[in-house]
C-alpha cells in the first residue's frame, strides 16, 4: 500500500526546493501506474491510462478507443488472413482493443466524430499493488528527473548571459564546479583569470554564456575571462550603461591583467567615460576589484576610425595617424618618449589597441627608425620595459576619474 502521507510530504517537498510542479509528478505516476498494468494485464494494441487519487490512494485505469471508420481501417474477418494490399490504401488494420467504429460509437455518446477516444474502465486486479509498486518505481524517478531538467532549462534559460551567483562545490582537473541549489555550472580552467584561486565554499560570481542539454543533465558554462562580463558588471555598477543611455561598442581584455573598453553615450549631456569611471573612481574601482585588480582603460569610442585608434592607444599620446583602407592598417607616430608607453610592457598596450578596433597598428617613434607592429610577436626592450614614471601615468590614467556630466 502506498503510504499517502509520506508521498504527499515529498511531493510538496518537490515542488518548493527543485520547483518540480505537483502535477508533473501525479502525470509521471498515473503514467507509471499505466505502463506496469499494461504490461502484466493488457492486450495488444490497446491504450490504458490511470487515474491516481493523492488523497483517497485510489487508482483506476481506463481503456482508451480511437473512433473510425472504413475510410480509416481496413475491417478483416476474425480467423481470415489479410489479402493483397493496394499501394494506395494507407488505411491501418482495424484492432478491436484499439479502435471502435463510429456507428457503435454514437450508440453510446451522440455527437461521437472520427478520431475522437473513448474511455471504457477496466477491471482492478487485487496483486497488482505489489507489481505497480515495482515497475513504476523506475519511471517515475525518469519522469521526476525530465520534470527537474525542464525546470532548471526553463529557470536558467532565462538567465544566459548574465552574471549569476554561486558557491563553489569542488575543484576537479583544474576545473571549478559551482552550486546554484537546483542545477551546478562547471567554470573550465581556461575561462578563469590566471591569478585567482578559490576554494571549496566560496562564494562566487560568473558569465553564464551557455545553457546547454544533455543526456546527462543541463550543463550551465560560466565564464569570468568573457568580455560581456566585463559589460555586465560596468552594466550592474553604471545604471546609464544598464538603461542604454551609455552603450559599450567594444571590449578587448586580457583577463587578469588588462582591458580596454570603448563606450559612447547616446545622449550628448552624458559623459560615457565619466558614467563608467564614476565619481572618485568608484565605479571602475569596484569592477577592477571583482576581477582581481585588473586594470581597466575607458576610452570614447568614435566613428571616424582615425580618432578611435588614436583614442585606443591611451594613454599614450599620438602625433600623427595615417589609415590605409585596403591594408585595414594604420600607421601611427608618438614622441619618442611616449613610445614604449605606447606598446606597453611586452606590447600589450598596442595589441590591446587592435583587438579593440579590428586594425593592425603600426607604432614608430619620431627620431626613430624602427616600425612596431601589433601583429609583432616579440618585441625588443625598449617595448617591454615601461619607465617607472611612464607605468604610474599609464595606472592614473586608465582609472582617473572624469567629472560625469550626468550628475
Amino acid at each position: 500500500m502506498l503510504d499517502l502521507k509520506t508521498l504527499r510530504s515529498a511531493l510538496e517537498q518537490l515542488e518548493e526546493e527543485r520547483r518540480i510542479p505537483k502535477e508533473k509528478i501525479i502525470e509521471a505516476i498515473e503514467q507509471a501506474l499505466a505502463a506496469a498494468y499494461k504490461k502484466d494485464y493488457g492486450k495488444r494494441g490497446q491504450i490504458i491510462r490511470a487515474k491516481f487519487d493523492l488523497e483517497t490512494g485510489d487508482t483506476h485505469f481506463l481503456q482508451v478507443k480511437i473512433v473510425v471508420d472504413d475510410s480509416l481501417v481496413r475491417i478483416v474477418p476474425e480467423g481470415e488472413e489479410e489479402g493483397e494490399i493496394a499501394e494506395d490504401d494507407e488505411r491501418v488494420r482495424f484492432n478491436p482493443e484499439h479502435h471502435i467504429m463510429l456507428e457503435d460509437a454514437r450508440k453510446m455518446k451522440k455527437g461521437a466524430e472520427l478520431n475522437d477516444e473513448m474511455t471504457f474502465p477496466l477491471e482492478a486486479k487485487e496483486d497488482y499493488g505489489r507489481i505497480a509498486a515495482q515497475t513504476a518505481k523506475q519511471v517515475i524517478i525518469q519522469r521526476i528527473r525530465e520534470a527537474e531538467r525542464t525546470s532548471i532549462l526553463d529557470e536558467y534559460g532565462t538567465k544566459e548571459g548574465e552574471i549569476v551567483n554561486g558557491v563553489v562545490q569542488k575543484i576537479e582537473r583544474g576545473n571549478i564546479y559551482v552550486d546554484f541549489n537546483r542545477a551546478v555550472g562547471v567554470l573550465p580552467f581556461e575561462e578563469q583569470i590566471p591569478s585567482e584561486h578559490f576554494r571549496r565554499g566560496e562564494r562566487i560570481r560568473a558569465y553564464l554564456y551557455a545553457v546547454e542539454e544533455s543526456p546527462r543533465g543541463v550543463n550551465l558554462r560560466l565564464s569570468r575571462t568573457h568580455p560581456k562580463f566585463l559589460e555586465a558588471l560596468f552594466a550592474q555598477e553604471a545604471p546609464e550603461v544598464a538603461g542604454g543611455v551609455v552603450e559599450i561598442k567594444a571590449i578587448a581584455r586580457e583577463a587578469g591583467s588588462r582591458s580596454k573598453v570603448a563606450v559612447h553615450s547616446n545622449d550628448e549631456h552624458v559623459d560615457p567615460v565619466g558614467s563608467c569611471v564614476g565619481q572618485k573612481g568608484i565605479r571602475v574601482t569596484t569592477v577592477m576589484s571583482e576581477l582581481s585588480g585588473e586594470k581597466i582603460d575607458i576610452i570614447p569610442w568614435s566613428a571616424d576610425i582615425a580618432t578611435f585608434i588614436s583614442n585606443s592607444i591611451s594613454p599614450a599620446r599620438v602625433l600623427d595617424i595615417n589609415i590605409d583602407e585596403a591594408e585595414h592598417k594604420a600607421f601611427i607616430e608618438v614622441a619618442d618618449d611616449q613610445l614604449s608607453l605606447a606598446i606597453g610592457k611586452g606590447g600589450q598596450n598596442v595589441r590591446l589597441a587592435a583587438k579593440l578596433t579590428g586594425w593592425r597598428i603600426d607604432i614608430k617613434g619620431v627620431g626613430a627608425t624602427e616600425i612596431i607592429s601589433s601583429d609583432d610577436d616579440t618585441f625588443g626592450d625598449d617595448a617591454e620595459i615601461e619607465t617607472k614614471e611612464e607605468s604610474e601615468e599609464a595606472d592614473a590614467e586608465a582609472t582617473a576619474p572624469t567629472e560625469e556630466k550626468s550628475e
